[in-house]
């Protein structure tokens, strides 16, 4: 992998874990400390609308660029196909699709009386899919700059 790729994952990376921690500890809070509550929630969930589209067109990008990576070092008898990087993408991937993808929804129906779960036992899911995904990109980021770091060095 070259280093101008090598560092673009790594960018790449920080900058999404940044958005999520935005999203996390500024964007939702203030939303809900300007906004009646039933404006900031339709805020909110706009915002997690995007985050999550964001979150799936990043992840597959670093992606291909991971397993194109992983293939080389295979190749060079150095690991495996499988990396811990790849481990970590398709981590954020489920949490992405399992959060937003298939729980939205159901929280939807659960604030329209509909559905066996309540509205806060999703809110709930939501937010540890949302906060693993967080722990997933921090990780992902923090291995990237490594790889970098290595890259640029030999």
């Amino acid at each position: 992998m070259s280093a101008l790729v090598a560092r673009f994952a790594a960018v790449a990376a920080g900058l999404w874990a940044g958005i999520l921690l935005c999203i996390a500890a500024i964007a939702t809070p203030a939303a809900f400390a300007a906004l009646a509550s039933a404006d900031a929630g339709r805020v909110v969930a706009r915002v997690f609308m995007q985050e999550a589209y964001l979150s799936l067109g990043v992840a597959v990008v670093l992606f291909v660029i991971e397993r194109q990576r992983s293939r080389h070092v295979a190749a060079v008898g150095a690991g495996s196909v499988f990396s811990a990087n790849l481990m970590l993408l398709l981590g954020t991937l489920f949490c992405t699709v399992a959060g937003y993808f298939a729980v939205q929804p159901m929280m939807a129906a659960a604030r329209a009386g509909q559905g066996s779960a309540s509205f806060m036992t999703l809110h709930a899911i939501s937010l540890g899919f949302f906060a693993l995904k967080g722990l997933l990109v921090l990780a992902l980021a923090w291995r990237l700059a490594g790889v970098r770091t290595a890259a640029t060095t030999s």
